[in-house]
């Protein structure tokens, strides 16, 4: 209370001021009144202990520009009390707004630069507002005014106002167990009666200029209740000009709450509900107004203060608002013998702590001068126009920067040319041959960021004379959590180019939900961009694209064999230009068998060693991970072999093979194989050969292609 006190004070006499100085009394009763009220309201109605609410810098710095304005063109007094009571009120309904409809999520993520910028402009725009205050001027007077006409000074204003902040800068270094608000401000009450043994007439309450003025305790309930008379009273207002103050002080005030819940959870290791405490700040602010107070937001001061002191619960905020109440009670006389020139070095001071001197350092670097300059945009703005231009100016700023950021950040991950990658479907020596001959055909590219319409040109562009020549483009979309419409048409685009060419654009790894919640799948669907599942495919794995490519560069390209009939042994690749004997002698010790769909061949951990080469169907070994999960490691079809590590090391089996589709095999137990040995010596060790000759390839065609990966 001791911490928000003085500030509130000081906030509602320079709000209420430029109404006259008889208005100066009113000032520093709604400044008491707002401490009371929010407070206590804020504190009861938040989930965020230990959080301290009260009135603060940016609502004296909107509320007083609102009031300057108005006295400006020629208002009454009473009506502009009204006005700014039924713009807090609007402010309030608004921060309730914020937390119903969950933007309070959204408020605490505004960019940094803009946050820095309006509270520098706030900062400057209360440093130019008190200046005439401190130096004792009439009221009216603006900042270079007050300059200009230095004859006007009052020096009795001017020392109290430099001792007052000679004692908080003093107190910040030396006394850090009271807050240096409370010793520059009985400081500066100090000087003022010192001088006043020199100058009897500071020492009268009577046409005093110089300070607040009498405030009448007693009657704060008439003050209430004729503040609330008054607002029902009400005949006509032009509820459109107050919008956007309104608007202003809910978005300044939100901002303010948030950040400080911010630092408060780092300080306690705890967690805050955004929503819920605007609603409470909102409710905490109408409350405050409706009985003639200012309003306020969660402050950092008065909280870190809080914290300091030993603070657990929202009981602490409670407290602060009864305290004030209290103090108000008790301490009216001594209140009205505050220095009005005190009150103004206090938030000269707090102007100056609000200036974000960091970012002066932006401007050295060329990567973060851009920052400075949205930084320096929202100061201006807030100083000629407001802070709420100020505010759209910074986000309209940050927003260019985002856009510059993404636009000249490549929207291709990786690239990489078909035939250096290649599916996890074991092929034989010929179909890799084709494969590779003929991979100049395809090409992937993996896309990463936001696909829109800062980067659909980039894409187009990048890919232009790859369409030229490439009859399968791949694109892997893992990477990708944003896809608006103007990309959406710009993959139609490449999509026909591909179709009249008589080729396929294929997507892979398509998220099925973007952060966004959007369904991209269904979303190229509506808008067109897979017309036709024969020309624009989609897969789940990029694995499975490239198998795709590849079965179509086979087919296309390779010798037709007629897939319906099973291998014979001779057949195989493994076994093809061996003699007949061999042949021959072998197929005495072979069996043939057959699987259905989904069946296990053998599971991870069995103690088989049998080795398996496959005359029809395709063959999945799979690699068991965690919580009954498994990856597909690879995919065996016709012709290819598999169980070799187990039957050369008489190992247990280290993955499961399911047969996917019906599969018909040939299988060489260990037992027959070691029989085929003994009669068949010859023959079993050009078997042998054969079978490591074949690993060895597949082993060179793996290394070539973690080398491709890497490049």
């Amino acid at each position: 209370m001791l911490v928000a006190l003085p500030s509130a004070i000081a906030f509602g006499v320079t709000i209420y001021l430029p109404l006259g100085n008889e208005f100066i009394a009113s000032g520093a009763t709604s400044g008491i009144l707002g401490v009371a009220v929010i407070a206590f309201v804020a504190a009861l109605l938040g989930g965020t202990p230990k959080l301290i609410s009260a009135p603060c810098a940016p609502a004296a710095a909107v509320l007083s520009a609102f009031t300057i304005f108005h006295m400006q063109n020629g208002l009454d007094p009473y009506l502009i009390i009204i006005m700014m009571t039924l713009t807090v009120l609007l402010a309030g309904l608004i921060q309730i707004g914020f937390g119903l409809t969950k933007i309070g999520q959204l408020i605490k993520f505004m960019p940094y630069t803009v946050v820095s910028g309006y509270l520098s402009g706030v900062g400057l725009y209360i440093i130019i507002s008190q200046t005439p205050k401190i130096l004792g001027l009439p009221n009216g007077f603006h900042f270079f005014d007050s300059l200009a006409n230095y004859n006007l000074w009052a020096w009795q204003s001017i020392v109290v106002g430099i001792f007052t902040i000679f004692f908080m800068l003093l107190s910040q270094k030396f006394i850090s167990k009271i807050p240096s608000v409370i010793i520059g401000l009985f400081g500066g009450i100090g000087v003022y009666f010192i001088l006043g043994i020199f100058d009897s007439s500071l020492l009268t309450l009577e046409s005093n200029s110089l300070v607040i003025g009498v405030i009448e305790s007693g009657s704060l309930r008439e003050a209430v209740t004729g503040h609330f008379e008054s607002l029902l009273n009400v005949k006509f207002i032009d509820f459109a000009s107050l919008l956007v103050p309104a608007v202003t002080l809910a978005i300044l005030l939100s901002i303010d709450t948030l950040k400080t819940c911010i630092v408060l959870d780092a300080m306690t290791r705890t967690g805050h509900d955004s929503n819920k405490e605007l609603m409470a700040q909102g409710s905490a602010n109408i409350a405050s107004c409706v009985i003639g107070g200012i309003p306020g937001a969660g402050q950092m001061g008065s909280t870190l203060v809080n914290v300091s002191s030993g603070a657990v619960t929202k009981a602490s905020g409670i407290l602060t608002g009864i305290f004030a109440l209290v103090s108000f009670i008790l301490l009216a006389n001594f209140l009205a013998w505050i220095p009005i020139s005190a009150l103004a070095a206090i938030l000269i001071v707090i102007g100056f702590k609000m200036i974000d001197k960091n970012s002066i350092e932006l401007i050295k670097s060329k990567n973060t001068i851009f920052d400075f300059i949205i930084i320096l945009s929202v100061v201006v703005t807030a100083l000629s126009v407001s802070l709420i231009a100020a505010s759209a100016v910074g986000i309209v700023l940050a927003i260019l920067l985002f856009l510059q950021g993404q636009i000249n950040t490549s929207i291709v991950y990786r690239k990489v040319h078909g035939g250096k990658v290649f599916s996890k479907q074991i092929r034989t020596e010929k179909e890799i041959s084709t494969i590779k001959k003929h991979g100049n055909q395809y090409i992937i590219y993996e896309l990463q960021g936001s696909l829109f319409f800062g980067t659909s040109n980039q894409l187009y562009k990048m890919i232009e004379k790859d369409l030229d020549d490439k009859k399968y483009v791949i694109f892997d979309m893992k990477r990708v959590y944003l896809v608006d419409f103007t990309a959406a048409h710009t993959l139609e685009i490449i999509s026909r180019i591909i179709e009249e060419k008589g080729g396929r654009l294929i997507f892979s790894r398509v998220p099925i939900k973007l952060p966004t919640g959007q369904d991209i799948e269904e979303y190229f669907d509506e808008l067109g961009v897979v017309k036709s599942k024969e020309v624009t495919k989609i897969f789940f794995e990029l694995e499975d694209a490239i198998e795709f490519v590849e079965d179509l560069l086979i087919k296309t390209y390779g010798i037709e064999t007629n897939t319906s009939k099973p291998l014979e042994l001779e057949e195989f690749e493994l076994l093809v230009g061996r003699k007949d004997t061999i042949i021959d002698d072998l197929k005495q010790h072979i069996e043939t068998k057959s699987y259905k769909n989904g069946e296990f061949i053998f599971k991870s951990d069995d103690e088989s060693s049998d080795f398996y080469l496959i005359r029809q169907g395709v063959v999945k070994i799979m690699l068991p991970i965690h919580d009954g999960k498994t990856i597909n490691i690879s995919t065996l079809g016709r012709g290819a072999f598999f169980g070799e590590f187990s039957f050369l090391d008489h190992i247990p089996r280290t993955a499961n093979a399911v047969s996917s589709g019906d599969v018909e095999l040939y299988i060489l137990t260990q037992e027959a194989f070691d029989n085929f040995m003994q009669t068949h010596k010859k023959s079993a060790i050009l078997f042998l050969r054969g079978l490591i000759r074949s690993l060895v390839k597949r082993l060179q065609n793996t290394n070539a292609q973690l080398g491709n990966l890497v490049d």
